[in-house]
Formats: C-alpha cells, structure tokens, sequence
C-alpha cells in the first residue's frame, strides 16, 4: 500500500535518479519534477528516464521568463550582492523552482515534496523554507538528512553500485571533478578539488565565459535602457541589434558578457548553516546589469533615499541567500526597494571589454543632475560664500576630539562661532 505520493525536484542526475528509485523503495508515488530556469539540458532525455525508473507523473515547466520578470529583476532593482561579491545566481533560483514545485504538490495532492539538497548546504534552506510558507502543511522528505539513505550511500561509488543494481543510466564519461549548479543567471562551481581554497581554478573549468585574454580585440557598445529600475530594452550600439523582451534582454547580455569574460568570480563565503564555503561563479549578464544598474540609480535616486536604500539592498541580499524569498520581512523590503525605483528611468551607454564593464555616459528624463549648478565655469543659481557657514556648522564638533579622545581641550574659536572647554565629565561655561 503506497506510503502517499511526493513531488521530487529532480535534474535527472545521479543523486535524483537514485533518490527517485530509492523513494519508490520506501512506498512512494512519486512525480518529478524538473524546471528549466536556462540551464543546459536534455529535456526530452530526462523525462524518458523520469518514466522508465517509474515515476507515476513527469512534469517539465518552462519557467525561463518568469524566472527573469519575478526574480532576477528585483534582484537588479536591490544591487543585490550578499557579501560584496555573490550576484546571488543559485539562491534566486530556489524560490521560483519551490513555487512551482509547491503548485504541483498542491494540484495533484501530494502530501509529501523532496529534493536532492546536502545536509551541508544552502539549498535544503531554500527549498524548504519556500515549501513551507507556500504549502505549511506539506512534509518534507531531504533524503540526504536520513540516517538510512546517507549511511548507506556514502559516496558517489555507492550510488553507481545502487543505479547498476536498479537499472538506472549512468554517465558513460567521467563527471568534472566539481559540482555545478547552472541557470539562466549564472553558474557555480563547488566542491571537489575546489574544497582547497588555494587550489586556482583549472582552466577547463568555466563553460559561460570565455577566458578575458581569449575574448574580442575590439569592445561592445551597449545601450541599456531603464524603467522603473529593470532593463526594458538593450541596442548593441555597432550592430544595430536591440532586444526588448526580459527574457531576450537578460540572455543577450549573457552572450555579449561571456564572450568578453565578464563576471567570474572565485570567493570564500560564509553559509547560512554556519560553515564556510569556496564557490567560484559566472554571472555575465548579471554583471552588466549591476554595473549599470548602480550608474542609472545614482543619477536619478536622492541621495538620503538611495543611503537607506543600499542598506535595504545589504538585507535583502541576506533574505535571499538565507532562503527567506516567502519571508514577511523580504516581501516589506522588496516592496520598499521597488518603490525607490520609481523615478530610476534612463539609458546607460557602456563598453564590454576583456572581463570589464566601462561606463561611458548616461541621459534621463528624471535626472537629479544639474549641469549648471555644478559647473566650474557657470556660477548658476549657487552663492559660493553660503559654503563658509556649512563648513563652520560642520566643524562646530571637531576640536571636541582629542588625539586619544579624552584630555581637555582649550577653548578655541572656529570663525565667529567660540567653542567652550570641555572635560570628560561635562560642559563648562
């Protein structure tokens, strides 16, 4: 008698494939899943192995555009970089492929969802916190925390004894010795012979971009234009060429960024389990847009908004990265950074380049910047005698602080301001 039915999030790997078998070993009916978020796959290859190890259902959703519209975009609006670095390629993947893995589970009255995520990781966050708050009542099966599934499969060689014993394809040809993670926004590299943080990359390694010394002698142009703080249009200044559509926009600046070797990066970062990891990572298209992104924001943006909003940019990175995509605090912050964004309208002009983004101009309709207030040759409608009583006011605190920040001080005039001795304990006349 079936133990219930489980929506797998499968890939079609080792792991999921024998995660599949080994459910259906339990008692399980189980349906994959598999999104396509822009990875390279065989999609008609995965699902005829899907059918032929059992599963009761295959779903294959194209979530691509989606993808883009409700996840990439509002990490663009953020600037969102967890830890100065990470574009956040994997961590945004998470809550769209777990939204719609909650939506199957949910149709087809699954009690049960699971996935192929480590103990170690972030990912089994990510997956479970969304499943969670979409679906609270679901259970959640994470094979790889069930001292039956991981003290039996110890390693990649118990795997493949199990997918032989079981029938279950294999790779003819060696996996790369890393693990990867591949989406439309980037891909990671982990594990492996990457676990010795000063082991440098080999240079097999990257498949996004190509290696900088090996890029195009001569630059893409590009226009970039914004609205509202996403990209709605990018024209490839020499070509002619333009794309409009989110998803073409994002996936031509992938092309022109990796072919230029733009947005890898090779960090050690911090977990949210409480470890640290070393990740290597391209993110082509995300770069470009970030670079942009920042230019267009601070010619359009306040500047005392803009200072509370990169602070609202740092958390959410946090959120996100975290696994809190669902949470009520993200939701209040993403809804505060699209706000921001109302008046981040413009066109950025820029050059891709051997690995470098260069900023060469930008124009809108909604800029803050006023070229003749700001002129060395224009005096406009400025008084530059105002600036000696701003520098005073400014100044008024400053001989407070001593060299070690606690002897007295002698009275001392600043212009036609007096400042009155002060002690450590007090103020006297």
């Amino acid at each position: 008698m079936s133990k219930g039915t489980v929506v797998l999030a499968y890939s079609g790997g080792l792991d999921t494939s024998c995660i599949l078998v080994w459910l259906k070993e339990q008692g399980y009916d189980v349906i994959t899943f598999l999104a396509n978020i822009g990875q390279d796959e065989d999609f008609k290859a995965a699902q005829k192995k899907a059918e032929s190890l059992g599963a009761k259902k295959v779903f294959i959703e194209d979530l691509r555009s989606e993808f883009v519209e409700d996840f990439i975009w509002p990490t663009v609006q953020a600037n969102a970089v967890y830890e100065d670095r990470y574009l956040l390629g994997t961590a945004v993947a998470r809550p769209c492929i777990g939204r719609r893995q909650v939506e199957i589970a949910r149709r087809e009255g699954a009690q049960f969802v699971s996935h192929g995520a480590t103990g170690k990781g972030n990912d089994q966050i990510r997956f479970e916190l969304t499943c969670y708050a979409l679906y609270p009542e679901v259970k959640i099966i994470a094979p790889w925390r069930i001292p039956e599934f991981y003290n039996r499969f110890r390693g990649r060689k118990d795997l493949m004894e199990y997918a032989q014993k079981h029938g279950i394809p294999v790779p003819v040809t060696p996996r790369a010795p890393w693990s990867m993670d591949a989406n439309l926004m980037h891909i990671s590299y982990e594990s492996g012979i990457l676990e010795n943080p000063k082991s440098h990359a080999p240079a097999d390694l990257y498949q996004m971009t190509k290696n900088p010394e090996d890029s195009p002698n001569a630059p893409d142009v590009l226009e970039i234009e914004f609205r509202n703080g996403v990209p709605v249009k990018v024209t490839n200044e020499k070509e002619g060429k333009s794309k409009d559509s989110p998803l073409e926009i994002f996936s031509y600046l992938n092309e022109i960024g990796g072919n230029h070797g733009v947005g890898r990066i090779d960090i050690v970062e911090n977990r949210f389990i409480g470890m640290k990891s070393r990740g290597i990572y391209e993110t082509p298209g995300g770069t470009i847009l970030l670079k942009a992104h920042l230019d267009i924001e601070t010619f359009t943006m306040d500047k005392e908004v803009r200072r509370i909003k990169q602070g609202l940019g740092i958390k959410f990175s946090e959120l996100v990265y975290n696994g809190f995509w669902y949470s009520p605090e993200c939701d209040f912050v993403r809804h505060c950074i699209a706000k921001s964004q109302d008046n981040v309208e413009g066109k950025v002009q820029l050059s891709v380049f051997k690995g470098q983004v260069y900023i060469l101009g930008r124009e809108s309709p909604k800029s803050l910047y006023n070229e003749e207030l700001v002129s060395m040759d224009v005096q406009g409608d400025y008084d530059p005698c105002d600036a000696s009583g701003f520098i005073r006011i400014n100044a008024v605190r400053l001989p407070f602080l001593s060299s070690n920040g606690t002897s007295q001080m002698e009275r001392k005039p600043i212009g036609h301001i007096r400042i009155f001795s002060c002690t450590t304990w007090g103020l006297q006349a």
